[in-house]
């Protein structure tokens, strides 16, 4: 291994430490969190997504179902929830689907609620959560009829390594469904964990490994949403703190200002790429 080589590990290990403790931080203090669940839910999606599969993502009821209708997940098959967290989304898509669910994320806080709901409703006879990372999910070869994510892609280190591992997970003829920002490089250099491996286009890396894109759409309305949740947020600065202590709220606050003084975002998106058949990949 060169030495670039051990330099880029070095920094993937530490993007990978400080996403999975800033998280561990906030899922571990949601429970009793009030003020942060209820800003999160009335501006980040408007409140519409179903309370039993609430999220701290931006993932409106409209957006999964239109997730739902493009990604195809048979009943019965496996889905894969890369970076689950809390498991809301990946829930409600199983529980739509009738799929059976692994959910994958480094966060053992994020692990453990989602764990809890799926129990509380009523899908833990099918749902599996377990550690792992986007790079590395310990998962066999071909086990997912389907793959999603849901806004945390933006966050992979080596977002190559990571979508050939969703390859690799996603079995012939299955389709993965990507919900994330899109990152402008040249507004976050040197910042730390989005300036690593920014990509302001996923399409071109889809189509390298050898995915075929269905889809590639701009969600409707996702910028308002964004900088109204980070500006209550931040407003909501010492009730933030007082309930969640003081570490976690750092770290909310610090993304929500970030976010909105820098604007790295060009667009967020919803793409959807199938993994062809191997006969189809033959005769490409």
């Amino acid at each position: 291994m060169s030495d670039a080589d051990d330099i880029s590990d070095d920094i993937a290990g530490g993007v990978f430490v400080s996403v999975r403790d800033g998280y561990d931080a906030v899922y571990g203090t949601l429970p009793r969190g009030a003020t942060f669940n209820r800003l999160w839910r009335q501006h980040a999606y408007d409140g519409d997504f179903p309370e039993a599969f609430a999220h701290i993502g931006f993932l409106t009821l409209a957006e999964a179902g239109r997730l739902v209708d493009l990604l195809h997940v048979p009943a019965g098959g496996v889905l894969v929830d890369l970076a689950c967290g809390a498991g809301g989304p990946g829930l409600w898509v199983a529980d739509q689907t009738d799929a059976s669910l692994v959910g994958v994320d480094p966060s053992a806080a994020g692990l453990a609620a989602a764990r809890a709901r799926a129990e509380a409703v009523g899908l833990g006879q099918r749902a599996t959560f377990v550690e792992g990372t986007f790079e590395h999910t310990g998962l066999a070869d071909g086990v997912a009829a389907a793959v999603m994510t849901i806004e945390a892609f933006q966050y992979a280190p080596d977002k190559g390594a990571a979508l050939a591992e969703m390859s690799r997970i996603l079995a012939p003829g299955g389709r993965m469904a990507i919900v994330a920002f899109e990152v402008d490089p040249a507004k976050i250099a040197g910042v730390p964990v989005l300036g690593v491996d920014p990509v302001a286009d996923y399409r071109p890396l889809l189509e390298q490994i050898g995915l075929t894109v269905e889809a590639y759409e701009e969600t409707a309305g996702w910028r308002g949403r964004v900088l109204s949740v980070f500006g209550a947020l931040v407003d909501a600065a010492d009730a933030l703190a007082a309930e969640m202590g003081e570490r976690a709220a750092a770290g909310v606050l610090a993304e929500a200002m970030l976010t909105m003084q820098l604007e790295p975002y060009p667009r967020r998106v919803l793409a959807v790429a199938r993994r062809p058949h191997q006969n189809e990949a033959a005769s490409r």
